[in-house]
């Protein structure tokens, strides 16, 4: 197996493994009108951080592709079209783009805490910039209402999940990146 090859298997498993913790975030979710607490959206910053702008990404579009299946991966176990294209179908779609960004500016250069929170509110102005437009359509909302409902009751919520993510990349992320290197680099007699 080349070396290339090799990697994109590694980072596929990690994909899915964010796609795992991604549901699992959304099992952990709190009702709130339309638009439920959950975790979900800091395992998505977490894969965005340590997979980058395309692993990232296609851990995230993986979660919204099941639900839209049908499997029951979303916020309080619901899943399929109808709740992808209801009032949180901004956010799901969101997560792709809070993927995205993260990953894309997370990953310039050599990784810092300052790069990481940036690329974090980067990526959640984006997920709300997604989410409250989506939210206001669908349910006919004013713009205030769409912002009571869709972004103020979880600003505490971000700011929280925000620095977090950023503490574990800052204590992990050093030790993931070179753990991948190193298996990347691993001569092919030496995987088996």
């Amino acid at each position: 197996m080349g070396e290339s090859t090799a990697l994109n298997l590694r980072l596929t498993v990690f994909a899915a493994l964010f796609t795992a913790l991604i549901i699992i975030g959304g099992y952990l979710s709190i009702p709130l009108g339309a638009v439920p607490i959950a975790l979900a959206d800091f395992f998505v910053m977490l894969a965005g951080l340590f997979l980058g702008k395309k692993w990232g990404l296609a851990g995230a579009a993986l979660y919204v592709f099941l639900g839209a299946l049908g499997l029951p991966v979303y916020a309080g176990g619901k899943a399929g079209l109808a709740v992808l294209f209801g009032p949180t179908g901004g956010f799901l779609f969101g997560y792709m783009a809070l993927a995205f960004v993260v990953g894309l500016i997370a990953s310039q250069k050599k990784p810092s805490v300052l790069r990481n929170l940036t690329a974090l509110i980067a990526g959640n102005i984006l997920l709300y910039a997604f989410g409250i437009p989506w939210l206001k359509t669908v349910l006919n909302l004013s713009w205030e209402a769409a912002l009571t409902a869709g972004l103020t009751p979880f600003i505490p919520g971000a700011v929280i999940k925000i620095i977090v993510a950023a503490a574990i990349a800052q204590a992990l992320l050093p030790r993931f990146n070179k753990s991948i290197a190193d298996n990347a680099e691993q001569p092919e007699d030496e995987e088996q």
